[in-house]
């Protein structure tokens, strides 16, 4: 045992000490070890923007524990890192500030490692690598090409998101309001040849295998049940009359065919190909349809646009009745990708439906009645279509769907047996999900590994040509992507026939990047996408962690490729399921300070019929960050100041005194009274408002940087209070008091193990053994805890065994022996110290290697209990007794209680009540 020369917590000094020291012993290298059971922990990697926030500090710090835990417990852990390091902001950057996306990127890259190491994280830096590597990318290009021999990606046209700033097709997860992403633009629909991959032909698979990932939330699961959609329907075609010749039938899939007698028109896509034949004959067609284009393809986009359509002149024939004639319109609302491009309307039951019927004057005719009153369920005017829940009983009013109530969903398939067994289309299930568009017309992306042969057609890449490199010399000075202004890099020969071709200079949608990754930091320095025995032997990822925000398309992506990879021999069968456990953790919020800056415009900015020449003042929403702002009670009110109105007022930040008193002077007009109230030369207000917790923004400036933290308290401090405060799945609120109380806690622990360290051996006492039990129940505990991810819990376990320990009065072997399992529970959360405490108490190596302590059973039975006595249903007092004890010994005990004497006064109680091994009750 080494007692402290300078008996004060120095987070700085020990921090960096046993960070070398694992660097130097290789601790965290992971070594594929046949004699040892895998672990494999693996968190969401980052995008490098520059700099970590406390997001990261949570996220990384939970998948550490995870990794140090299974290390300690005999696993042989995979814990990598790499940075998702394609798109869009690198470009942006480039074309703002000048300079290079991969400068920038590599850059961030640097400055994001050099904050993340400080936290003393768990990981593999050996295996670290960007997906902007050539050395990644030129095997993503390899797999692409086993992708398309296997049929797996495909070209065809497509109608896509086209944001007319950046240049590039956006996904609907990219349109935000109808708004491009990144450059605020108003979204159009554009065809545009584009590649895809088939993830369609997986949809089922897909789908069924998400009931076997039990180790899931349910939430993510759910979520990307409805994202694939699967629905049973109706597949059938409308005759048509006077159609152009080619078309005399319009195929329409509906998941309500038992609404098919209330149909009122037939809508078609702008896109579909009778309307597409229609505009090149007419120029009001084409001008609808061009209007219609302007809106994006995403179902948030059409639902908020106006309905709009146009009448063809077209007509087509229900299918149960010749002499019943629908309208054919061109719809704005309808896209060609999903269904056939084409609709049967049913406005009485449908509120789209609805709305288009009664802006253009068509029938409304209803089909079924409520199973209760069995009335008519057509809308008043002005009022909403009667839609009931598949699960709900109705009345068909014409016997279609069956002459019995019946839910909605067994109507269905009644229609589709009616339909069917009269000749009228086929009952079909078909799913939401569509094929991956993965071209994007950028430069900063992974290049689509193809040429094309004016002779050949679309030719893959030799594979012994990978990687395709992206040209460093590349301007950003226009828009569009400059691979398609490089001449030396896009004019190439034909890996076919060799003659002169072009390269595809389109590149791969970002989300393939981060489909893959998992399984390449099984091997990352292979010569193939994988390694064979090492993917055998690290696949699956054991544990998973990201935000929720990943839910869907991250995961159904990975979950797709995974299984393309095991098509193309990259991984074993077994890897079919990516991540075998998913935790998908809170976000970090902090409160937001708010104030008001003072500016002189313009009268005529504010009232533009006011002179010109003069001049108002006019206060504007000002947010502070949290560094900014002195936070203090006055008064019973939480007060937040600017620390630049303190240093006007020559005020220090720490004399809450001098504080206090200027806004005693003040009186109340700090709250609100006075708009400017005038403390500095600054025009800004000098006490600000507090709102409560959000996450975490940029633009709301409630930030914490996780660097200052780390400076001024030590990276165990920002570990243990980000797992401390709430449950992981939960967001956890960033205090500065919490992180102080905190750092005052790992403190004590520090120096209660100085005070240990000077204990005396003394000799065995029952203290030891009250010592032993208690330090055996935390060992049972903080494992429970650990392995539920619940660690808040294990924290609250560690408060309380440390409790226990600073009062013991057991010997110095038993004190010490505590000490040290009270550094192996810990180190998991705050490495450091632990590792500090280990050494200081004689621990044999470094704590980060050894085995994770095991209760002992005998050890966890408690020989006594403690039981609360309620006089009056009100808790009074507790006495503690055997574990055997009898009902009698028990009373007699209560009885003897000081408090129970004084509210008997001498006289017996009305009732005593025992429950054995939970609580007296004495009613007096």
């Amino acid at each position: 045992m080494t007692t402290s020369q300078d008996a004060r917590y120095q987070p700085q000094h020990i921090e960096a000490k046993w960070q070398s020291a694992w660097h130097d012993a290789e601790v965290f290298t992971a070594r594929r070890d046949p004699a040892k059971p895998k672990y494999y922990v693996l968190e969401m990697f980052p995008y490098p923007s520059g700099r970590i926030h406390m997001g990261h500090v949570r996220n990384y710090t939970m998948g550490d524990v995870v990794a140090r835990y299974k290390a300690a417990q005999g696993f042989s852990v995979l814990h990598p890192m790499g940075w998702d390091a394609f798109g869009m902001p690198a470009e942006n950057a480039a074309m703002e500030q000048g300079g290079h996306p991969k400068d920038w990127t590599y850059g961030n890259i640097e400055v994001m490692r050099e904050q993340m190491k400080p936290l003393g994280l768990s990981i593999d830096w050996s295996r670290e690598f960007a997906t902007c590597n050539p050395e990644y990318y030129g095997q993503q290009q390899a797999m692409f090409i086993d992708m398309l021999s296997e049929g797996l990606v495909y070209r065809k046209n497509a109608v896509v998101n086209w944001d007319p700033v950046d240049m590039t097709v956006l996904a609907n997860e990219q349109v935000i309001d109808g708004k491009g992403w990144r450059s605020g633009a108003e979204v159009e629909r554009r065809e545009l040849t584009q590649w895809f991959f088939k993830i369609s032909d997986y949809s089922a698979e897909l789908l069924e295998a998400l009931d076997g990932l039990k180790d899931w939330p349910e939430k993510v699961r759910l979520m990307q049940r409805n994202w694939i959609g699967q629905s049973r329907g109706l597949q059938f075609a409308f005759s048509t009359v006077d159609a152009p010749e080619g078309f005399d039938r319009i195929e329409v899939y509906t998941t309500r065919p038992d609404t098919l007698l209330g149909a009122s028109f037939v809508g078609i896509s702008p896109d579909h190909p009778l309307a597409r034949y229609l505009e090149r004959h007419s120029d009001d067609v084409a001008a609808f349809n061009a209007d219609c284009r302007k809106i994006g393809t995403t179902e948030e986009a059409l639902e908020k646009a106006e309905k709009k359509g146009l009448d063809t002149g077209i007509r087509v024939r229900h299918p149960f009745d010749d002499a019943w004639e629908l309208p054919v319109y061109i719809a704005n609302f309808i896209l060609m990708d999903y269904g056939t491009g084409a609709i049967f309307g049913c406005p009485a039951h449908d509120q789209r439906d609805l709305d288009f019927a009664n802006k253009y004057g068509l029938p409304v005719a209803s089909v079924f009645a409520s199973a209760e009153d069995e009335g008519r369920t057509l809308p008043e005017e002005g009022g909403s279509a009667y839609v009931p829940p598949k699960t709900e009983p109705v009345v068909y009013l014409r016997g279609f769907a069956g002459d019995t109530d019946q839910t909605g969903a067994d109507a269905v398939e009644a229609a589709i047996t009616f339909c069917e067994s009269n000749g009228v289309g086929h009952g079909v299930t078909q799913y939401r999900l569509r094929d991956w568009g993965l071209s994007r017309q950028r430069y900063w992306g992974c290049p689509i590994p193809v040429v094309h042969c004016d002779a050949c057609g679309v030719v893959p890449e030799k594979k012994e040509n990978l990687p395709i490199a992206l040209p460093d010399d590349v301007s950003f000075d226009q828009p569009g992507n400059p691979l398609d202004r490089h001449p030396t890099w896009r004019d190439c020969a034909c890996p076919a026939c060799g003659a002169p071709a072009k390269r595809e200079t389109d590149t791969m949608d970002t989300f393939v990047d981060s489909s893959w990754y998992y399984a390449r930091f099984t091997s990352p320095r292979a010569d193939t996408p994988t390694d064979a025995e090492d993917a055998e032997y690290w696949m699956n990822v054991d544990q998973y962690i990201g935000g929720i925000e990943h839910a869907i398309l991250h995961l159904l992506y990975s979950r797709f490729f995974a299984r393309a990879m095991v098509k193309t021999g990259h991984l074993p069968e077994s890897a079919k399921e990516p991540f075998n456990a998913l935790f998908t953790q809170g976000m970090v919020t902090h409160e937001i300070y708010v104030g008001n800056k003072r500016f002189s415009v313009p009268a005529s900015e504010m009232e533009p019929n006011r002179s010109t020449g003069e001049m108002v003042t006019v206060g504007r929403t000002k947010y502070y960050l949290p560094e900014e702002v002195v936070l203090l009670d006055h008064g019973g009110n939480r007060v937040a100041i600017r620390k630049t109105a303190l240093d006007f007022l020559e005020i220090d930040h720490d004399d809450f005194g001098a504080i206090r008193a200027r806004l005693d002077a003040k009186g109340d007009s700090y709250i609100d009274t006075e708009p400017f109230p005038i403390w500095s030369d600054d025009d800004e207000e000098p006490v600000l408002r507090i709102y409560p917790s959000a996450k975490m923004s940029k633009s709301k400036k409630n930030v914490v940087d996780p660097v200052n933290i780390i400076n001024a308290f030590g990276a165990d401090t920002a570990r243990w209070f980000v797992l401390s405060d709430s449950p992981p799945e939960r967001d956890v609120e960033w205090t500065s008091a919490g992180a102080e109380a905190t750092f005052k806690h790992l403190g004590r622990v520090w120096t209660l193990c100085d005070k240990i360290a000077t204990v005396e051996i003394g000799q065995p006492s029952d203290a030891d053994t009250d010592l032993m039990r208690a330090m055996h129940r935390a060992i049972d505990a903080v494992t429970k805890a650990v392995e539920n991810f619940a660690f808040n819990k294990a924290i609250a376990e560690l408060y309380a065994f440390t409790n226990t320990l600073s009062k013991s009065k057991a010997s110095g072997t038993a004190q010490v022996a505590a000490m040290k399992t009270l550094a192996q529970l810990m180190a998991p959360m705050v490495p450091h110290l632990a590792e500090d405490i280990w050494s200081r108490m004689g621990g044999e190596g470094l704590v980060a290697q050894a085995a994770w302590p095991k209760a002992d059973p005998a050890l966890l039975v408690a020989d006594t209990v403690t039981l609360p006595i309620q006089i009056n249903g009100k808790r009074r007092s507790e006495i503690t007794v055997g574990a055997d004890a009898s009902k009698e010994e028990v009373e007699k005990l209560a009885l003897a209680d000081e408090a129970v004497i004084k509210a008997l006064a001498g006289n017996p109680p009305r009732k005593l009540i025992v429950v054995p091994g939970r609580i007296v009750n004495v009613v007096v």
